[in-house]
Parts: structure tokens; C-alpha cells; sequence
């Protein structure tokens, strides 16, 4: 690994530890028979189902979609047409197994493109080294 893809990881942990939800009272690993169903329903709550919970009020606002952003939804549907995926395998893996830091942390189009990452080395379309590689070739055009 590269010295900058090291501080590009170290860099990123450290951010994720800012945006990770505050946990207000201690917690342990209990016993099955100590989980109440609260608990339990809690624990095994999906992060994209966020309706009802309690949050700040925000303007709406209508955006212009920008340029990544249309080209990553084109990206993504070419990886569909190739067959890499299809669409409810992406939406799983956009929604339900990025875990709440990063759903509730990452721009919506954000989420697909880590999402298609992360599919391309699962699937061994590419190594996750190619994939390092290529980010830092295309950081070292915008530095």
C-alpha cells in the first residue's frame, strides 16, 4: 500500500469515527435471554428504515443533479446491463449493508458508487490493489 492510499485510509477511519452515532449509555454483549424485544428489534433495525424516528427539521430543496453524480448512475447501470449485478442486489448493498454510519453519512449517489466498488472486488472483476491503484492515478490529476 502506497503512503498516500495509507493516509487516504487513516484519514478516512478517523473521519468515520466523527460521524459514527453517539452511544448515550453503556453497553456489553448480553446473553440471548437478557435481549428484550426492544433490544432486539433495535439491534436488527435496518438503517435505511428511518421513518418515524426522531430527527431536525430540513428545507426541502430542488437540486440539479451534477455531473459524478449522472455519471455514476450511468456507471451503474452499465455494470446492470453487463450483468455484474442487478437491481435489487445493488439497492441491498447500497441500503441495507453499508451499516447506518454510512448511509446516513454518504451523499445518496456517494452510496452507489462505493456500493459498485465494493461489487466489482467482491465479484473479482478487479483486485481491491487495481482498485487502490487506479484512485490514487486519478487523485494525483486533481492535486
Amino acid at each position: 500500500m502506497s503512503e498516500a492510499t495509507r493516509k487516504r485510509v487513516l484519514n478516512h477511519l478517523d473521519y468515520v469515527g466523527l460521524l459514527q452515532p453517539a452511544i448515550h449509555t453503556e453497553t456489553h454483549a448480553p446473553s440471548p435471554d437478557e435481549v428484550t424485544n426492544d433490544q432486539y428489534r433495535a439491534y436488527t433495525r435496518p438503517s435505511h428504515d428511518i421513518g418515524g424516528e426522531r430527527d431536525v427539521s430540513i428545507q426541502w430543496e430542488e437540486k440539479e443533479e451534477e455531473i459524478w453524480e449522472h455519471n455514476t448512475f450511468v456507471t451503474c447501470e452499465v455494470l446492470a446491463w453487463r450483468g455484474v449485478w442487478n437491481a435489487e442486489e445493488r439497492r441491498r448493498r447500497q441500503n441495507v449493508d453499508v451499516g447506518q454510519t454510512q448511509y446516513l453519512g454518504l451523499p445518496y449517489y456517494g452510496r452507489w458508487l462505493l456500493t459498485a466498488a465494493l461489487i466489482l472486488v467482491d465479484k473479482q472483476f478487479v483486485t481491491l490493489t487495481e482498485l487502490h491503484e487506479k484512485i490514487d492515478e486519478v487523485s494525483k490529476r486533481y492535486e
